[in-house]
């Protein structure tokens, strides 16, 4: 079906083919457009969440289309057409007024996601209008995955939210991520802080050099962890004196995926596309579904360890037509400290994916071990 979330897209199809019939609207404002939608065919249109006159409303469900109604009280759009920014969810925010964060859109979905029962609505129109935002969210990470017609290469990067700002792991993180998106790929992560964080910083500065690179992890130093008060508030001085141009952005984008289910945790600022779910599982398995150009896990505790695991269960069966490589960054951490490397290790024994794993201290190998399964996979 044909997606139309612009008027200027609507526009341009209507004089085009005068003809709305298996066409998607998606959060339009179509009150002036009504006697447009009541003069063309409309059946098998879906218009989800649209602003429509009743009587344009009783004329195109007469002619069989299917209208999804608006949800006029929610801080949130179910039918939304973007994948978020840090700009339109900390919109509002001052750095110099830390606890201004409350009035931000991300807290105020968090604080109405926890007011309705957090993981488990109280009421079935909370849970529809989660489910249909969440669905919302994906439909849009398609769009951002298929490029200007070409797939992205997408690149997952896990790690604990407990990483600190200037750490040793944390520096790496980021030039491993830095690396990744001069070289073409698309990191995602988690969302989160930590080595999420370092992961998008890295992109953030992949147009800059070295120095301003670790300049930049100095200021954030100041505040290492997300539960310190002024965390959002150097990400936002990092912003300012290193703005990322549209130019930067456009051909050094990343992927942060979040959820408003570990929403105490908030997404950081530099990631240039955000995908925020509800849903945890959605999100969980969405991101490891996506990174067809392999995992790299840094150091992390419990949510790290259940990742790979989801990842090694995706390639052991196949579940998702690839397998791609799983590279762990720290040998005595995943060799002894959470020793889940020979585990996995002996559980691929026999299977494609145990030519695919991989453990390392060096930065450098990791990029090698990622353009090696490029070339061959696009051999």
């Amino acid at each position: 079906m044909i997606e139309l979330e612009t008027l200027e897209q609507f526009d341009r199809h209507v004089q085009a083919v005068s003809d709305l019939r298996n066409t998607v609207l998606q959060s339009l404002d179509l009150r002036e457009r009504a006697a447009v939608l009541r003069s063309v065919p409309v059946d098998g249109a879906v218009l989800l969440g649209c602003r429509l006159d009743d009587e344009t409303v009783g004329s195109v469900v007469r002619r069989r289309a299917m209208v999804f109604p608006r949800f006029e009280d929610l801080p949130y759009n179910p039918y939304r057409a973007a994948l978020y920014t840090p700009e339109e969810l900390y919109a509002g925010f001052d750095p110099a007024e830390p606890d201004t964060y409350a009035a931000t859109l991300d807290a105020r979905v968090y604080l109405h996601f926890r007011k309705e029962g957090g993981g488990s609505p109280t009421s079935i129109r909370e849970a529809l209008a989660q489910r249909l935002h969440d669905h919302a969210v994906s439909d849009a990470l398609e769009e951002l995955l298929a490029g200007e017609g070409k797939a992205r290469k997408v690149v997952a990067m896990m790690g604990g939210h407990g990483m600190n700002r200037g750490d040793d792991a944390y520096r790496t993180v980021a030039w491993i991520a830095r690396e990744l998106a001069r070289r073409g790929y698309l990191v995602a992560t988690g969302g989160g802080p930590g080595a999420m964080e370092a992961a998008h910083l890295g992109v953030f500065f992949a147009a800059r050099d070295d120095a301003d690179l670790q300049t930049a992890i100095d200021v954030l130093a100041c505040a290492p962890s997300y539960k310190d008060r002024h965390w959002l508030s150097k990400a936002f001085e990092v912003r300012r004196r290193w703005p990322l141009s549209d130019v930067a952005g456009a051909r050094f984008p990343s992927l942060g995926i979040p959820t408003w289910y570990y929403g105490h945790e908030p997404p950081n600022a530099f990631a240039t596309h955000i995908a925020k779910y509800f849903a945890n599982s959605i999100r969980e398995d969405g991101l490891l579904t996506i990174a067809r150009h392999g995992v790299i896990f840094s150091p992390g505790s419990a949510g790290t360890v259940q990742e790979v695991f989801q990842d090694a269960c995706q390639n052991h069966y196949h579940s998702v037509g690839v397998i791609s490589p799983m590279i762990f960054l720290g040998e005595a951490y995943w060799k002894w400290n959470k020793p889940v490397f020979p585990l996995l290790a002996q559980l691929a024994a026999g299977s494609d994916y145990a030519r695919l794993l991989f453990i390392t201290d060096s930065p450098q190998e990791v990029i090698r071990r990622i353009e090696t399964f490029a070339r061959e996979a696009a051999a």
